[in-house]
């Protein structure tokens, strides 16, 4: 079951030393209606590898000015409207964490999920 933002927000904020915190950012991906070259899709099947997810989290977090990672991802059938994934990535200043947040999104995608639209 999908945590809430407030949920993954407080799990980060948990971990976190509060003296390097300075900004969460979150991305709560959901599928669309249409494929990027815009198509029509009703939906996805969705799968990941959960070692390569945790191998890439404990990349991020090991960075100079990330304090926490985590990573929900859905799998299985998903129609349009579920979501995808919820991703949150904290650290001390928006210059450690945007270029983090950003590739680890890419990456997830990328290495991590295996997905097929429908």
């Amino acid at each position: 079951m999908r945590p809430s933002i407030d949920e993954i927000v407080e799990k980060v904020k948990k971990r976190s030393n509060p003296e390097n915190l300075g900004m969460i950012l979150v991305h709560n991906g959901v599928v669309r209606g249409s494929s990027r070259s815009g198509g029509k899709v009703s939906g996805m099947e969705l799968s990941y590898d959960r070692e390569k997810l945790e191998q890439l989290i404990s990349e991020i977090e090991s960075r100079e000015g990330i304090e926490a990672v985590e990573v929900w991802l859905n799998s299985g059938k998903l129609n349009v409207g579920d979501d995808i994934m919820v991703v949150a990535v904290a650290g001390r200043f928006r210059s450690d964490v945007l270029p983090a947040f950003e590739e680890l999104i890419s990456r997830i995608k990328r290495e991590v999920v295996l997905e097929k639209e429908v």
